[in-house]
């Protein structure tokens, strides 16, 4: 059975008065996400990432399709879809202030039915497991915005359910506790875990996942695997280039094969090509120019959604 399947899976908003067109969050969502599989939802801040997952964990409802959590439908069987889905959303919702991490952690297993023994060695192994075992009595009110994300991994998983949903879950934290979570979650998937990532860090989706999709505006771009993102990332063609003039930057889009020209750090662009001859047109043009500090880095990717997204004729917002 696959962990998830929606189907035409859409959510709108209504805006003010004066505009009587909806916003339309999600948009015709089809998504099959197998089960045992870590599956990145990949897009920018606003894409429909987030709704997407408030409606697998019952938070919102959809506007119209359906979704099914271990075949059963988010719509019709809500009870049932809560005790298969953990979530991580982040912030600072879900936590409370005046009690400490293992106080906290306590009454989240309680309400997922844990008493005595059971309760308070599943909340010794979520404190250990997170690296929080020697914070274990500090208030959450006192923690850093680092510590307290990893309260709300914890508490994601207190049920140990199968599907774990995870939205911008290392936002906040430091290299390290990016690196123990990246193990967390390969951890899970070995324990037999679904995963969901949402994220807009490219990295840690080529770190993770099995297969991802990429999103934007409410609309599915294209989902793959690793093996096919690897195929996508062949087929792109990425130049940098430092201090050039705006026009020639400009000029730069007429080339055909050119798929988008982007402003990276250090007074530098970035341009994406659809293959190697383009490139070389590229750089003759910028060389004819007299720009001279360039380079061809490896694809990342970064680069392959935006060319995936130029492809589609959408942009990121």
């Amino acid at each position: 059975m696959s962990a998830v399947i929606t189907k035409a899976l859409t959510r709108s908003y209504p805006r003010k008065r004066s505009d009587p067109e909806p916003f339309v969050a999600l948009d015709h969502v089809d998504l099959r996400i197998e089960d045992n599989e870590v599956h990145g939802l990949l897009g920018p801040n606003g894409a429909g990432k987030t709704t997407l997952c408030r409606i697998l964990s019952t938070v919102l409802r959809p506007t119209s399709g359906t979704a099914r959590v271990f075949g059963h439908d988010v719509d019709i069987e809500p009870a049932e879809v809560r005790k298969l889905v953990g979530v991580v959303f982040g912030g600072e919702r879900g936590l409370y202030g005046r009690l400490t991490a293992r106080q906290n952690l306590r009454f989240w297993a309680a309400l997922y039915g844990l008493h005595g023994f059971a309760l308070r060695a599943r909340v010794g192994e979520l404190l250990e497991r997170t690296g929080m075992a020697d914070r274990a009595d500090e208030r959450v009110d006192k923690m850093s915005r680092g510590m307290k994300q990893r309260l709300h991994i914890a508490r994601g998983m207190v049920a140990d359910p199968p599907l774990l949903v995870f939205d911008e879950p290392t936002a906040g934290l430091d290299p390290v506790s990016v690196r123990d979570f990246r193990t967390l979650v390969s951890e899970l998937r070995e324990d037999g875990h679904t995963v969901i990532l949402a994220t807009h860090d490219m990295a840690e989706a080529e770190a993770l996942c099995d297969r991802v999709t990429f999103v934007d505006r409410g609309r599915l771009i294209a989902t793959e695997s690793t093996a096919g993102v690897r195929d996508l990332v062949a087929q792109v063609h990425a130049v940098v280039a430092r201090r050039v003039p705006a026009a020639v930057a400009a000029g730069l889009r007429d080339i055909p094969g050119v798929r988008t020209v982007e402003p990276a750090t250090d007074e530098s662009i970035r341009v994406l090509t659809d293959s190697e001859a383009t490139a070389r047109a590229v750089l003759g043009r910028l060389l004819a120019a007299g720009v001279s500090e360039l380079n061809t880095p490896a694809p990342t990717l970064t680069d392959v959604y935006l060319s995936l997204i130029e492809d589609q004729g959408m942009t990121v917002r």
